[in-house]
């Protein structure tokens, strides 16, 4: 037996994905947005409501997309509950240090282990899509195949449905592979 909801938000995982533009005044401002992901091979969707990030981004046409981890869970909670027009650092304020994108004008946030560097293809009706134009991976997160490791990430996942922020869990089997043995 099923118990139906209706309409809710709630998907798991979610990523926790945490935003960061600069302003016209070149000063740093992150946030954190739960609702987006992949689309496509190097396009990314997040819905948005209107926001300090949002003006940034449409002035300066770049954003990135910090993966929140394990070790920045209190950071990324309060860049999703104080508002950039409020705190006009934030970032600072987290205790976070940015480096300039070598490929687009934003922040990449130097204690998140991973980081999308998009443009703005559009943003209409809350719903942002961005191009991929690189993912800057932090060395110390890399496995011995010299990819990301995901144990290492330690991407953390947001729960909607009792609002609670997660770790991943342990690999339990291998993509492409698995389901061969129904075959």
């Amino acid at each position: 037996m099923r118990k139906n909801f209706g309409p809710k938000t709630w998907l798991y995982p979610m990523p926790v994905l945490i935003l960061a533009t600069y302003d016209e005044n070149g000063v740093p401002n992150a946030m954190n947005a739960a609702w987006g992901g992949i689309y496509d091979y190097n396009k990314i969707t997040v819905s948005l409501g209107d926001h300090k990030t949002t003006e940034n981004f449409a002035k300066t046409g770049a954003f990135t997309i910090g993966v929140a981890d394990v070790k920045n869970v209190k950071q990324a909670d309060y860049v999703g509950i104080v508002s950039g027009t409020q705190v006009p650092d934030k970032v600072a304020k987290c205790g976070w240090t940015v480096t300039k994108s070598e490929f687009v004008n934003a922040p990449i946030i130097n204690e998140l282990p991973m980081t999308l560097e998009c443009t703005v293809d559009s943003f209409e009706n809350g719903t942002l899509i961005g191009s991929i134009v690189n993912i800057s991976v932090d060395e110390s997160v890399l496995g011995e195949d010299g990819m990301p490791d995901v144990k290492k990430i330690a991407p953390i996942t947001y729960d909607s449905v009792h609002h609670f922020y997660i770790a991943l869990g342990e690999v339990v089997g291998k993509a492409f592979q698995d389901g061969k043995d129904i075959k």
